[in-house]
């Protein structure tokens, strides 16, 4: 075993004196040793509950005959974080729980590691080190906190979000605000929709890294906790099996869990987590494979913010197994953590709403959840959420209202100067120039909130929350810091949006927007400590921002 080198042989006598003090026994010495990689804290609602998970976890480790050591991660989350400068720790604290995930396991020669994790950077930060370690290893994801209820009315955060923008449009006061910010998250677990948070889940379960049934169980419920107990069961036998990440997951498990992202209608941020996920495992995935799949797999579900629907109704409509079912026909054959190759996942799968998931004879929508737009604008591509886009804002060409930083987006919008036929255009927000790429849902909400949701477009090298709908388009590819074509775009100029023809273009000839780029002087934000660090080595978004 590989913890072998950290207590076998009479010259590990230091070493195992050390995990003597630690609680480790004579009769633990040759036992598998698992780490679990906890990001519990008392901050962030979907991590509060996760040390009672640690604890399942721990005992199926145990009955297993294996030797559970639970160490911290950090989880930064999104919505507290978001409109100030703390949102742009959020990204970098992605290759940072990669990276303390593998100095511990590393470090301490753990046999096998367990990642008990939950949102929105801090899933796929585990999954990366699961690839980049390549050692026996399995995820339990802590599950979704049920939806809000308001006078017989379902709520999550971003009905918090957008009642500002109600206020702001004087279609309600202080006081309703109050009473919604007070019921929309009731609890523990992360926020109730197909936010990114749980878009991450679903897609670990389908990726074949969680057991099955984890990605949609909710937080606080019984299968959650048996979940996580047999997930410690699981990592146990993973271990004597010696079975990695990198036989598990392979290029069509990827293709797979694209695939199932776009049949939910996903967060956009996938379109940056699963290409930097799958740079960990060797394998390359593009925004152009995105694309693809989108144009062939239809949008079966339809989960908050896109739809009417919270992950609970998706859970008891059958979950992710139930999604599985309706693809079939479309997914390779891959392994899963569990033990079952995926189409028998599927077949076991039961369906028990037909109008929660529907057949692909009655989608919601005819393609999937997220469409890569290309044009003179975002050579590289650029990313929109089309499911959660009205059929009216499909085609859309406005004048270009240009904002070097969401501060300023928002203090206009609020001001009630952005109109119908505007496209807000935010730049130097990207993965260098924030620097961190820093999540919006304010903006968006706003505009949402106000009503100009089907008026007014959003444009922008930075990213968008997993809660965002409408015309919202990021990502673009390359970020003004980096010179690309939107740090040439002026206040005034013609901006088409043509999502079905996937293009994103500036209507000014490309001699005028090459002859504007050589006088922009970049916005320079000066930074200290990881941001500085990250600045200098993150990559483009149309890679997934990896470091290199």
């Amino acid at each position: 075993m590989r913890s072998d080198q950290v207590k076998k042989g009479l010259e590990k006598a230091p070493s195992r004196s050390l995990l003597r003090a630690s609680g480790v026994t004579s009769e633990d010495m040759p036992k598998p040793f698992i780490g679990i990689a906890n990001s519990w804290n008392e901050v962030v609602p979907g991590h509060v509950h996760l040390n009672k998970l640690v604890d399942e976890v721990k005992r199926g480790i145990v009955e297993a005959g294996g030797v559970p050591f639970v160490f911290g991660v950090p989880a930064v989350c999104d919505g507290i974080a978001m409109g100030h400068s703390g949102m742009r720790y959020s990204l970098p604290s992605r290759e940072t729980i990669a990276d303390c995930i593998e100095i511990m396991d590393n470090a301490h020669m753990f046999d096998g590691w367990v990642g008990v994790t939950n949102c929105d950077k801090v899933t796929p930060g585990m999954l990366m080190a699961a690839g980049r370690l390549d050692i026996p290893a399995i995820m339990l994801t802590g599950g979704a906190m049920e939806a809000g209820d308001l006078e017989g009315r379902k709520l999550d955060l971003q009905d918090v979000f957008e009642a500002l923008g109600e206020l702001a449009a004087g279609k309600r006061t202080e006081a309703d605000v109050m009473r919604v910010e007070c019921a929309a998250c009731p609890g523990e677990g992360s926020c109730s929709g197909l936010f990114t948070a749980n878009t991450m889940a679903c897609l670990t379960e389908a990726m074949g890294m969680s057991l099955v049934g984890c990605g949609t169980s909710l937080a606080v419920s019984k299968k959650k906790r048996e979940i996580a107990r047999a997930t410690g069961w699981r990592i146990v036998e993973l271990v004597r099996d010696h079975v990695s990440p990198r036989e598990v997951v392979t290029k069509g498990s990827f293709l797979n869990t694209i695939k199932v992202d776009m049949a939910i209608g996903g967060s956009s941020n996938t379109a940056l987590h699963l290409p930097a996920i799958a740079h960990e495992f060797g394998i390359e995935i593009d925004l152009r494979t995105f694309d693809e799949i989108s144009r062939k797999v239809k949008h079966i579900t339809s989960i908050r913010p896109s739809g009417p629907y919270h992950i609970a109704d998706l859970d008891r409509a059958g979950g992710i197994p139930a999604i599985l079912k309706r693809l079939a026909d479309q997914l390779s054959n891959e392994d899963t953590v569990s033990g079952k190759k995926l189409l028998d996942i599927a077949a076991e799968a039961v369906i028990a709403d037909e109008e929660v998931i529907r057949p692909s004879s009655r989608p919601f929508h005819e393609q999937g959840g997220i469409a890569v737009l290309y044009g003179n604008l975002a050579p590289e591509g650029s990313v929109v959420k089309q499911a959660a886009v009205s059929e009216k804002m499909m085609n859309f060409t406005g004048r270009a209202r240009v904002f070097d930083s969401e501060a300023q987006a928002i203090e206009a919008i609020v001001a009630g100067r952005i109109v119908k036929g505007d496209v807000v255009v935010i730049r130097y927000e990207g993965p260098k120039g924030g620097p961190g790429m820093a999540e919006m849902l304010s903006p968006t909400s706003l505009i949402s909130g106000m009503g100009l949701s089907n008026d007014v477009a959003l444009i922008t090298d930075g990213r968008f929350s997993g809660a965002t709908r409408g015309p919202c388009i990021g990502h673009v590819s390359p970020e003004a810091y980096a010179g690309g074509p939107i740090a040439a775009v002026r206040e005034g100029d013609i901006i088409t949006i043509d999502i079905p023809g996937r293009r994103l273009q500036l209507e000014v000839p490309q001699q005028e927007i090459e002859a504007r780029l050589k006088d922009v002087r970049p916005v320079e934000r000066p930074v200290t400590g990881i941001l500085a660090k990250y600045r200098r080595l993150v990559g483009s978004a149309a890679q997934g921002a990896v470091l290199r």
